[in-house]
């Protein structure tokens, strides 16, 4: 395989990630998680500390759920959430955001 080849796969494997992180809201729901830690938040508490409403921000964890950039573990009736995706952690980290702590 070629380098161009090589990074053109890159490419493709960096591009949900861009698309995940390009809209503000999934943006600032991630750097909350990635501040927190895994599975210490739940959706009104994200909700509340990213300034979007409940719906908004359920609406994008279901999304980022679905294709994988986040997780879940249900505790009684709270789900906490935390970030499965480690390209999204990688380039968290590259932005500056630092964990709690």
């Amino acid at each position: 395989m070629s380098e161009l080849e090589k990074n053109l796969d890159r490419a493709e494997n960096w591009c949900t990630t861009f698309r995940i992180l390009g809209d503000i809201t999934r943006l600032k729901i991630l750097t909350a998680l990635h501040f927190a830690g895994p599975y210490v938040l739940t959706v009104s508490e994200l909700a509340e500390t990213t300034g979007v409403r409940v719906a908004t921000c359920s609406a994008a964890l279901r999304a980022m759920e679905l294709n994988g950039t986040v997780a879940y573990r249900r505790e009684g009736r709270s789900m906490f959430y935390a970030i499965k995706d480690e390209n999204a952690h990688k380039l968290l980290h590259f932005m500056g955001s630092e964990h709690e702590g």
